[in-house]
């Protein structure tokens, strides 16, 4: 390795502190400087880690009635969704980032007029907020709460990376991808052939196949994969929230179960995965292996195939 082309990147595994933007924003403040003490120049925020992923809510909905006890729990998630980008959350955000010298990217729960977005923003050191991504389709029961984002946030961002203390720039394209998105083959084509080289993929999967996702894409795309995943306990929850036994109720029960891995683009675990608690996993992205991975495979590229397929991206104007 030339040691020149690095970037030094984190995944963090936590959760929302649920209904309390106060205190998730310290806890947004407490691993970015976790990250930073480790030398970090990313990091990369769960899946609704601001905002809160509401683990086995119902909304009082069924096929063809609302009840108003659902309207009202809407209304409490609702309260505790952010502006993007204009909030003090995202200022919040900024100075974060500004302060550690740790480009950011989180996942967020965003609220734009009556509509609610699961959302993951990029935060710069020095540029502040430069892009944001809104899930194409949320999953299941997820879309009676959420909207669907379109083809206006599809960044593939290109960040620049500098350690502190020194001078030299390392820019890297930047992109991600929320939960399951990541099955959405056209759209991880689509970041295949915008040349992302951090595949970012924040989520609230825990389950052990998920690290089968992430290897195949580090392996289809030849790109390092970043997976940060809530860990979450019932504890983490308001006591009037739902939990997956109401008449066992246990502080201590998993809700959403971790899984933070971080990938090479041939595949290599680099960092994870982490399970069983909230922490930090820290690796170095040389990207170098990049092109080393697309010497024999490039999706978009010398596989592409175009004369047999065609694919393109039907967007809108912003």
């Amino acid at each position: 390795m030339s040691g020149k082309n690095i970037i030094r990147a984190s995944v963090v595994q936590t959760c929302a502190a649920q209904y309390s933007l106060s205190a998730t924003l310290e806890k947004l403040d407490h691993f970015t400087r976790l990250a930073a003490q480790e030398g970090s120049q990313l990091a990369v925020f769960p899946e609704a880690f601001v905002g809160g992923y509401p683990k086995y809510s119902l909304f009082g909905a069924c096929v063809g009635d609302r009840s108003p006890e659902g309207r009202d729990e809407f209304v409490r998630y609702y309260n505790a969704a952010i502006e993007v980008p204009d909030s003090d959350a995202v200022k919040r955000f900024e100075a974060i980032s500004q302060e550690t010298g740790v480009f950011l990217v989180i996942g967020v729960i965003e609220r734009d007029l009556g509509t609610l977005y699961c959302t993951a923003v990029f935060v710069d050191p020095v540029q502040g907020y430069v892009a944001k991504h809104r899930k194409l389709v949320p999953t299941a029961m997820e879309r009676i709460i959420w909207g669907q984002g379109d083809a206006t946030t599809l960044p593939v961002h290109q960040a620049a990376f500098t350690a502190r203390g020194e001078t030299h720039v390392v820019k890297a394209r930047v992109s991600a991808t929320i939960c399951w998105e990541n099955y959405m083959p056209l759209l991880r084509t689509f970041y295949y052939s915008q040349g992302t080289q951090i595949y970012c993929a924040p989520t609230v999967d825990g389950r052990p196949v998920w690290q089968h996702t992430m290897h195949h894409i580090a392996l289809e795309g030849r790109c390092f994969v970043l997976s940060a995943c809530q860990y979450a306990e019932e504890k983490d929850y308001p006591e009037d929230h739902a939990v997956a036994d109401a008449n066992d109720r246990d502080g201590s029960k998993v809700m959403i179960a971790g899984g933070s891995v971080i990938v090479s683009p041939l595949g290599k675990t680099l960092a994870g995965p982490l399970l069983g608690r909230e922490g930090v996993l820290t690796a170095d992205l040389d990207l170098d292996d990049v092109p080393r991975g697309k010497f024999d495979l490039d999706v978009t590229g010398h596989y592409g195939r175009p004369d047999v397929f065609d694919f393109k991206l039907l967007k809108r104007d912003e």
